[in-house]
């Protein structure tokens, strides 16, 4: 199948107005533009409080937002979860970062003890901490065999403990990770993977951005090597990043 052949891959982008902080809505942007780039297309629908979940998407993504909004988030989603985890059980790629990570796991322990309900895609748990986990973090990652180092920045008061469901996203070089504990950030499980780092995270990881492309492709039944991109650019970034953070290339 050419790459006018092949329909767009659909993107169900949650709560756009509420989780939406530290820029980011730019790794839709980059999704966008790693497949247009290939001659292939993006379909995005935005989902907001009250709105149904499509089943039918590729890929799912659910950003980062401030206590008050994730709760209202996390109130809204509890009832209407369903199609979002029987898509993730068909093989669809779910990613969400750090208020999104959180809502992917069991729930979330406020300071004061209050709850907040999260769907249970991630076998994880968090609770608030004293301090926030702030700064560049460099991760060794592996995933479908291949490891590369992945960058990005975190600044999270959580602390998420992995269960047995899942996997940790990567080793920590730098940074404080998952709870400043035990040198692990993100999880995975299956195409659902969850993660702190902000940045926005894909601009600096082209490799990672286009695991989760292949993934969705695979998805929406087009399975395809995708072609290599000039990323020079995204490249010097990245060692940029990895400087900031105190580790060489």
């Amino acid at each position: 199948m050419s790459a006018a052949d092949t329909p767009p891959v659909r993107l169900c982008h949650l709560y756009p107005d509420h989780l939406n902080i530290y820029a980011d809505r730019g790794n839709i942007a980059v999704f966008d533009r790693r497949l247009g780039w290939r001659g292939l297309a993006l379909e995005v629908a935005e989902v907001g409080l009250g709105d149904p979940i499509p089943a039918d998407c590729d890929l799912y993504y659910l950003g980062g937002g401030q206590d008050r909004d994730q709760m209202l988030v996390a109130e809204d989603l509890a009832h209407k979860a369903d199609p979002l985890r029987q898509a993730a059980a068909d093989g669809a790629v779910v990613l969400g970062v750090c208020g999104g990570y959180q809502l992917l796991g069991h729930r979330y322990v406020a300071a004061d003890g209050g709850i907040m309900a999260g769907i249970g895609l991630l076998d994880l748990e968090t609770t608030a901490g004293r301090s926030r986990l702030i700064g560049d973090v460099v991760l060794e990652v592996t995933l479908q065999g291949r490891t590369a180092t992945v960058v990005g920045y975190e600044n999270h008061a959580g602390r998420t403990h992995l269960g047995g469901g899942c996997t940790p996203v990567g080793r920590l070089r730098r940074g404080h990770g998952n709870n400043g504990a035990d040198g692990c950030e993100g999880a995975v499980a299956g195409r659902t993977v969850g993660t702190y780092l902000h940045g926005p995270l894909l601009p600096k990881n082209p490799w990672l951005a286009d695991t989760l492309l292949g993934w969705a492709l695979d998805h929406a039944g087009s399975p395809a090597e995708l072609a290599p991109l000039d990323d020079d650019l995204e490249h010097a970034a990245h060692a940029v990043a990895q400087t900031r953070a105190g580790q060489r290339r």
